[in-house]
């Protein structure tokens, strides 16, 4: 299996590669073509005494398609690909919005994870988006801006979200020259759990990946935790995993391990939904 287009998400204040350099790694480890992505929204108009007032001038507009348009010649700059190989997509709109809609066109999606700096729409939500992709997601730590994947942890879960994540980390997995892949469960439930880990080793075996798999006791210790370091111990520099989530009253709620890996992680992680 290959990819064969990676997107990824350009904040339009980024000045760092952070996220880009990882995407075009990958990219070009594939052979892909490199999609870069970045959204500005504006102002939504209010009404003032019956009247409805506009918040965003022409002038604001064409100060953010000048930010674009200069956000997108740095990413042509930066990005080292032959240029047939590069793509660049921009919107006046909201980042998230943009972002789903535009992945139909992607086999990965890159974004950068960080401390969102307000839950406004304005900006990218990168786990809301996850949940609506369709499409699987490999979030990039901030100050991470390289992904050797010689080394793979495998959350594993018998739920619809581990299968997709294994199915849509294939690429990455078969080219990896370790891969562990573990399950926490409670002691009651060890025996079947050796039994699905032995199953997913086994189809990923027919897959050429050589993997190892190890069930876990749940501990005192959160399951997010246990992968993080189980990550270190095995000096792997990818995670892929279900990605759990659902809306609530017009907000997305997270599985408790979802959220602290996207919270705490070092590394990178690939999720599904």
């Amino acid at each position: 299996m290959s990819l064969a287009s990676v997107m990824v998400y350009v904040d339009p204040e980024q000045q760092d590669e952070g996220q880009i350099a990882v995407a075009e790694a990958v990219a070009n480890g594939f052979g892909a073509a490199l999609l870069g992505v970045s959204a500005i929204a504006t102002d939504p108009p209010f009404v003032a005494e019956g009247v409805i007032i506009e918040q965003t001038t022409a002038d604001d507009l064409e100060r953010m398609r000048a930010t674009l348009s200069a956000k997108e010649a740095w990413f042509r700059r930066i990005v080292r690909l032959p240029s047939d190989k590069v793509e660049w997509r921009w919107t006046i709109g909201f980042p998230t919005e943009f972002l789903v809609e535009q992945s139909r066109a992607a086999d990965l999606v890159v974004v950068r994870r960080s401390r969102p700096k307000t839950k406004s729409s304005h900006y990218l939500d990168a786990p809301g988006a996850m949940l609506r992709l369709g499409r699987p997601i490999l979030s990039v730590p901030d100050g991470v801006t390289r992904l050797s994947g010689d080394r793979i942890v495998v959350g594993w879960k018998d739920s619809r979200e581990a299968r997709l994540a294994v199915r849509d980390a294939l690429p990455l997995l078969t080219r990896a020259s370790e891969v562990t892949i573990t399950e926490v469960c409670t002691s009651s439930e060890q025996d079947a759990a050796r039994d699905r880990l032995r199953d997913v080793a086994g189809y990923l075996g027919r897959h050429g990946v050589s993997c190892r798999h190890e069930v876990r006791v749940h501990t005192a210790e959160p399951d997010a935790g246990y992968l993080v370091r189980l990550a270190a111990d095995v000096g792997a520099d990818l995670i892929v995993t279900g990605g759990y989530g659902h809306s609530r009253l017009g907000e997305w709620v997270f599985g408790g391990m979802t959220q602290s890996l996207l919270q705490d992680a070092p590394v990178c992680l690939l999720m599904s939904h």
